[in-house]
This record gives C-alpha cells, sequence and structure tokens, in this order.
C-alpha cells in the first residue's frame, strides 16, 4: 500500500468518524457551534497526526498524481453541491444551524468521496482518460 493510498484510507476514516462524533454531540444536546468547531479541528488535527505517522517514502510518480488528481475532482463535486445548497438555505433565509450543517456535510462527503475514488483507483487499477 503506498503513501497516498495509506492517506487516503486515513482521511476517509477520520472524516466519518469525526462527523458522526459531531452527529452524537448534536443529539446529545449540545449546541452545534462548539460541536461543529471542535469536531473540524478533531478532525484536522487527526490527519495532521495521521500524515506524520503514514509519511514513509514522500515521492510520488506519475499514476499517484493522477489518482490524486482524478480523486479530487470527485471530491470537489460534493463540495459545490454543498455550496449550492447553502446558498439556497441563505436565499430562502434559513436558519443559521442549517446553513452550516449543509457547508460541513459536504466538506465531509467531499473528503469521502474523494478518498474512495483514489482507494478504488489503487485497489481496481486507474486508467486516465
Amino acid at each position: 500500500m503506498t503513501t497516498e493510498e495509506r492517506r487516503a484510507w486515513s482521511l476517509a476514516v477520520i472524516g466519518l468518524f469525526a462527523y458522526v462524533i459531531y452527529l452524537v454531540l448534536l443529539l446529545a444536546g449540545l449546541s452545534y457551534v462548539p460541536a461543529l468547531l471542535g469536531t473540524v479541528g478533531g478532525a484536522i488535527a487527526g490527519n495532521i497526526v495521521a500524515g506524520v505517522f503514514f509519511a514513509g517514502d514522500r515521492r510520488t510518480d506519475q499514476r499517484d498524481r493522477e489518482i490524486g488528481r482524478f480523486g479530487d475532482h470527485i471530491g470537489q463535486s460534493l463540495v459545490v453541491a454543498g455550496a449550492v445548497g447553502a446558498l439556497l438555505l441563505a436565499l430562502t433565509e434559513a436558519r443559521y444551524f442549517w446553513i452550516a450543517n449543509v457547508i460541513y456535510l459536504g466538506f465531509v462527503l467531499s473528503a469521502v468521496l474523494g478518498s474512495v475514488a483514489k482507494i478504488v483507483a489503487y485497489r481496481r487499477g486507474f486508467h486516465p482518460w
């Protein structure tokens, strides 16, 4: 398993784990602002630690770069979808809670989908267009 594939796994797992913790904190009655800020900060810190832990051979070849680009493009589609959703909510003057949650969910789904696309490309093969 390459370093980049390990990083994709860690990003997907940590992103999902942080979002599940966020949902649990919301269901427990905690205000969404500290829960969101805490889980986002924890996910960032966790990914930094995982990046340091998995920092083996940092050399990447053409295939790694293409897979990385492919996964990033796939994941960015959900950032755009989250931004459009948040924009529509803002235009309808929805509560801040819903706008923030759509943006956060868009980021989480982007990270997870991009990582899954990279993992699948590493496992099943990648053939650029």
